[in-house]
């Protein structure tokens, strides 16, 4: 499994073509260089990378987030993102996804189980549906009836990893997440992330994505923030983009992307309007966060980008118009 602060120090360094932010006060400035693809978590610089190769060709910026958004599902090490994603309680495998495009299109699906791209299947609800959403079986047919085939998602890494957690069966979801990280090598990833991917194009359009296998170990049902518009993703294209990491019913509850992107509007730069998100959250919810970690990655229209998280220890990845990675770990609100 990846862990994250391993990939930083070593494959991130190692490469010479990655530069590693140190200043964690440091204002990250507008690119000022078109296009510019952003995502949650170090290690999906492999999925900027293939975004990155649509971009450079002049491709739009929501066939540059799907493509991007299809490596990270398509990654058996990755646990909490499509193939090889942690089950729920019943040890089903049940994705969730969002796509939203410049023109204000957008599709969603919900509890899809069997698919390999729920990110894909999202895109064609939006443009071959009047609808935004569907969800499980539905979705499922949908995707079939689209040239997607079934495929078993459960791999044997997170079967044991499921096998392990019947033994309590603890259901409270922070208790899981403590016990699952008491079973991993110190620092592996968490299993409550997504894969949250913005990207502009080389006409100044925005498009992002959001994909994840949802909380490990789930209620059967369970739906995060990563598919809903408005949460786990918005878009804007005359003011910017959003899209959040962390567990997703505190993000649900104040619809935290679109707040992010509000907050643009009325001339916040990206950091500050994440920063104004989580600061707004841990203002509601302060007595009921306990050790949950929510973070926000945003682009503006001019090509800024920025990122704000609750606690230490969520980082993003991009990358602008000179064409090199750069991963940074983002400032946060709960100093210790």
């Amino acid at each position: 499994m990846i862990n994250r602060r391993k990939f930083i120090r070593h494959s991130v360094l190692s490469t010479g073509a990655i530069l590693l932010a140190q200043n964690l006060n440091a204002r990250i400035p507008s690119t000022n260089s078109f296009p510019l693809v952003i995502s949650t978590w170090a290690p999906n610089v492999k999925a900027n990378k293939v975004a990155w190769e649509v971009l450079a060709n002049g491709g739009r910026a929501l066939d540059a987030i799907e493509k991007g958004v299809m490596v990270t599902e398509a990654d058996p090490d990755d646990t909490s993102v499509g193939y090889g994603g942690l089950p729920d309680r019943d040890g089903n495998v049940t994705l969730d996804a969002c796509i939203m495009d410049e023109l204000g299109g957008c599709g969603s699906v919900m509890c899809i189980e069997n698919i390999m791209h729920p990110v894909s299947v999202a895109r064609l609800v939006m443009e071959k549906t009047p609808h935004v959403v569907l969800v499980g079986r539905g979705a499922f047919e949908f995707a079939l009836k689209n040239g997607f085939k079934k495929e078993n998602l459960l791999t044997a890494s997170s079967e044991k990893f499921w096998k392990e957690w019947l033994k309590t069966s603890m259901y409270n979801p922070m208790d899981t997440m403590k016990h699952m990280k008491q079973k991993r090598a110190p620092g592996s990833i968490d299993n409550h992330d997504t894969i949250g991917m913005l990207a502009m194009d080389v006409n100044g359009n925005l498009s992002g994505a959001c994909s994840t296998s949802g909380m490990a170990f789930k209620m059967k049902g369970r739906v995060g923030d990563s598919p809903i518009i408005g949460a786990g993703l918005f878009v804007d294209n005359e003011v910017g983009a959003a899209t959040a990491t962390g567990v997703g019913e505190e993000v649900i509850r104040m619809c935290g992307s679109h707040t992010v992107v509000e907050a643009m509007r009325y001339g916040k730069s990206p950091k500050e309007a994440c920063q104004l998100a989580v600061e707004r959250m841990y203002k509601l919810r302060k007595n009921n966060l306990n050790d949950m970690q929510i973070g926000f990655i945003a682009v503006n229209k001019s090509g800024e980008i920025g990122a704000f998280s609750l606690r230490e220890g969520f980082n993003y990845c991009y990358r602008s118009g000179e064409g090199l990675d750069v991963v940074n770990d983002a400032e946060f609100l709960l100093k210790k």
